[in-house]
């Protein structure tokens, strides 16, 4: 089970949103490694939900519920979605600013890569994430 860190805008699309629909198709990606990442993906892979703009803060959870199928929108057969179940939101949101003063984050793709939509959480990276979520 692969972990995966989803960067949404709030007043787009925000985590409350997910929460109320239960589900969701994630659409919209059209960036190429994103969608790389995407295809990737299994149902059952775990989802951190990170809104930006002004929050710029991991908020809560969810897991993919389907394999990667073609975005029936689209016409191009590249772009693909996963459906999305939503989770439990975060104890405390987890700031951009908290992610980079932490060492455990190193060469973390949301920070290497900031206008990347879909990265891997690395095992460590997504147990850091909760601890400092508790605190």
């Amino acid at each position: 089970m692969a972990k995966w860190l989803f960067k949404t805008e709030p007043s787009t699309y925000s985590f409350d949103d997910l929460s109320r629909e239960k589900t969701t198709v994630w659409e919209g990606v059209k960036n190429p490694t994103a969608l790389i990442h995407l295809r990737s993906m299994r149902k059952g892979d775990q989802v951190i939900i990170y809104h930006t703009g002004n929050e710029r803060s991991a908020v809560g959870y969810a897991s993919v519920v389907s394999n990667p199928y073609a975005d029936p929108k689209a016409k191009n057969e590249k772009i693909v979605v996963v459906d999305l179940k939503a989770g439990k939101r975060l104890a405390n949101p987890v700031t951009l600013d908290q992610i980079k003063s932490d060492k455990t984050f190193a060469g973390f793709d949301l920070i290497r890569i900031g206008r990347l939509s879909i990265v891997p959480v690395p095992d460590a990276m997504w147990k850091r994430i909760e601890e400092l979520s508790s605190n």
